[in-house]
């Protein structure tokens, strides 16, 4: 069973040993192993039940690192230099040198990599002195977790330690960019947006379906593999069907709400923001939908969520937690 607990050296020394450690990041709890390690970046695999065919995102401690595993391209270089530390992922090409686990990058010759903003996350890597392998911290195709907690419900048995860093602020996983190609191309949204790469790069970033149309990708992203994390079709999802674009409930639905008027009469109602905030739902999704999949309700309905800023990453989410669990 493993300890929830805040001793970052305890953390850093269970990594170097080849043990997983769930941690927080600003956007959800990673299950981080040593990325250098084929047995640690396995063990991942194994806690998570995950596919062997999805990435596992490399967090560092610096662009300096960085260095060290993949080829930078100049438009990479200036993404990384303004949005890093932050939820920003890129995909970028390995360098033939890279001493990472092939199995990070699930066989492909690029490196999901990103270098989180949470001080205990930071902490952790500048203690551990290793690249750490992360995705989030729950099983496979579940609800991401956003506190301690969550996570020692969904792995408790099958890791070393939780280093508890309390809520996660952003409470959505990071925004994923392919930038192995001459056009950048979102292959997962988050909180940083389409707008606010096309600022820095001066040219706009194509966005991937949900789920992926690939025939309609440019070259770079049509392949048979999947090329980062949250490129499923069905992903973070419940144990209970989901109906989306809920305007009216039913007495044995549980409801998660976003805004107001909220509709009522259902067993239970959860509310991202009250008032209309998409960074406060964004923070709240995770949590309040694991309250909500604890209920006895026979489905989930989902207010409708607008089609912008952080909502196109809120409901890229409730998109893929609804693909198989439908009603």
């Amino acid at each position: 069973m493993s300890n929830i607990g805040h001793d970052i050296h305890k953390a850093a020394a269970l990594l170097k040993e080849g043990r997983l450690v769930a941690f927080p990041t600003e956007t959800v709890y990673g299950l981080g192993g040593n990325a250098l390690s084929d047995d640690a970046v396995a063990d991942i695999y194994e806690a998570k039940g995950r596919p062997d065919f999805n990435p596992l995102i490399v967090h560092v401690r610096s662009l300096e690192e960085a260095n060290l595993y993949i080829e930078w391209g100049e438009q990479a270089l200036a993404l990384a230099r303004h949005f890093w530390p932050g939820p920003l992922t890129m995909v970028l090409p390995r360098k033939p040198d890279c001493k990472l686990s092939l199995l990070v990058s699930a066989g492909l010759d690029t490196v999901a990599i990103r270098m989180p903003a949470h001080p205990l996350a930071q902490a952790l890597l500048h203690e551990a002195q290793l690249p750490v392998a992360a995705p989030s911290a729950n099983r496979s195709g579940r609800i991401s977790p956003t506190e301690a907690s969550h996570v020692h419900e969904e792995l408790g048995d099958r890791i070393a330690m939780i280093l508890d860093g309390g809520p996660c602020s952003v409470g959505i996983e990071s925004t994923v960019v392919d930038m192995t190609g001459p056009v950048p191309v979102i292959l997962r949204p988050g909180s940083v947006t389409e707008e606010q790469l096309s600022e820095i790069i001066c040219h706009p970033a194509l966005v991937a379906g949900s789920p992926i149309k690939w025939m309609e990708m440019p070259q770079q992203v049509r392949h048979d593999r999947i090329k980062s994390p949250g490129m499923l079709a069905s992903h973070y999802a419940p144990s209970h069907p989901m109906r989306l674009h809920a305007v009216d409930v039913k007495s044995d639905e549980a409801l998660l709400a976003f805004g107001a008027p909220v509709p009522m009469g259902t067993l239970m109602v959860e509310n991202l923001s009250p008032h209309g905030d998409l960074r406060e739902a964004a923070a709240n999704l995770f949590r309040m939908l694991r309250r909500l999949d604890a209920t006895q309700a026979r489905t989930i309905a989902v207010m409708p969520i607008p089609e912008e800023g952080l909502g196109i990453a809120i409901n890229d989410r409730l998109r893929r937690a609804a693909a198989t669990n439908k009603e």
